[in-house]
């Protein structure tokens, strides 16, 4: 009689890197807690490992819990535990000015909160040896202060990130709007099918008033965002703001659009923000390219505005007006547009300088058609359209009026 040798218990090395892996994931946003570790410990022991594949599948099984958390742990697992060619990848993320070697690869979605957890555990292990140094900030501006105020354009790779997580942490409740439909409320008008009803049950003898009154709810929320050459990376950290929303609330719809029209509300849905809008630069072939403001509004007006413009809806317009097409046909289709929604916002990056003029025509030309005309460029002008469209305030902070521009 044969017996199946006992797979030998993990020692030595590899548990020490088990436990490194699992803070590493925990850094880049997995709940990876002791109990996971020690789990990951006993099947690892349990399974036995023959190959890579088989610790990949073994840690996979222990670490990943929800859909989301796939693209985060393969990348880690991919940088983490391998030899060959890992300083050269690593500093090939962490160093963007670096010159690419062969064809460069696009980026995955989680790949930068990863190496920035590497880069994490790195920078703890380097302060530990070095001497403690005090620095007198009280004269010194808030690093905060500073990153609210500060351009999307001229942000570092930490400060983008950073505005990231403040973009999509922000809330956007809105002002609610008074629908025609009626619903029982203990105060109102007078109900006289339910308050009849009522007095039928007590033999008619007693009159119990029963009341309604309009329905209130937050009305839709929809997107139009240009990503174009000069909008594309404003657009970027605005679709991290969207992505917070949709997740808060499922009546919003985001479009792109540069000389084409492109529906990305299902990809916004994505649980994770990285792995989100990976989707969206997949699903859209004119991306940074060249702009057709008047063929994109065109399409939205003729293909989608009776599915998503239901609802007296708030539409915000994120581009920068310098339109190719003729005048005659944007004027038209942002007529259409303004008609069609309860309020247009247009953000305009180009607000962000003092000495702005409204001198081109495409922008002439949408200037007659939009409620409000704001900056968007920092996350000090996202926070003052959020407080007005929280507070229902028409003409909130940081919004200009357009006949301001028009005379």
């Amino acid at each position: 009689m044969t017996t199946v040798p006992k797979p030998e218990a993990p020692h030595g090395k590899i548990v020490d890197n088990i436990v490194h892996f699992a803070r590493t994931l925990r850094k880049a946003g997995l709940p990876a807690g002791p109990s996971s570790v020690v789990d990951a410990v006993r099947a690892v022991e349990v399974a036995g490992i023959s190959n890579r594949d088989d610790l990949y599948w073994t840690l996979h099984a222990v670490f990943v819990r929800k859909r989301e958390h796939r693209v985060l742990f393969d990348e880690a697992f991919r940088i983490y535990w391998q030899s060959r060619g890992l300083i050269e990848k690593m500093l090939a993320i962490l160093s963007p000015v670096a010159p690419p070697r062969g064809k460069p690869e696009k980026p995955k979605a989680g790949q930068t909160r990863v190496s920035q957890a590497f880069q994490a555990a790195k920078e703890r292990a380097s302060e530990q040896t070095k001497p403690e140094v005090e620095v007198d900030a009280k004269f010194t501006v808030s690093g905060k202060e500073l990153l609210q105020a500060k351009d999307f354009a001229q942000m570092t790779a930490e400060e983008v990130e950073q505005a990231k997580q403040a973009l999509r942490s922000l809330s956007l409740s809105m002002d609610k709007i008074r629908t025609r439909r009626l619903s029982p409320a203990p105060r109102g008008r007078i109900d006289p099918r339910r308050t009849l009803k009522s007095s039928m049950r007590a033999g008619g003898d007693i009159i119990d008033l029963k009341f309604r009154r309009h329905q209130e709810k937050r009305p839709p929320l929809i997107a139009l965002c240009d990503i174009s050459g000069s909008m594309s990376q404003y657009t970027r950290l605005l679709l991290h703001f969207l992505h917070g929303v949709t997740e808060q609330r499922r009546d919003v719809h985001t479009f792109l659009f540069g000389t084409r029209l492109t529906n990305v509300t299902r990809q916004l849905r994505m649980k994770d923000p990285d792995e989100a809008l990976e989707a969206c630069s997949d699903g859209v072939e004119d991306w940074s390219g060249g702009t057709r403001i008047a063929t994109a509004l065109h399409d939205f007006n003729r293909v989608w505005s009776r599915r998503v413009l239901s609802g007296n809806p708030t539409v915000l317009l994120i581009t920068d007006g310098l339109e190719r097409d003729t005048d005659e046909d944007l004027e038209r289709e942002m007529d259409r547009l303004h008609r069609s929604c309860r309020r247009l916002i247009w953000l305009n990056p180009l607000l962000r300088f003092d000495g702005f003029q409204a001198k081109a025509k495409g922008i002439r030309a949408m200037l007659p058609h939009v409620d409000e005309f704001r900056a968007a460029h920092s996350l000090n002008a996202v926070e003052d359209l959020v407080k007005a469209l929280t507070g229902g305030r028409e003409m909130g902070s940081g919004s200009v009026s357009p006949r301001t521009w028009l005379k």
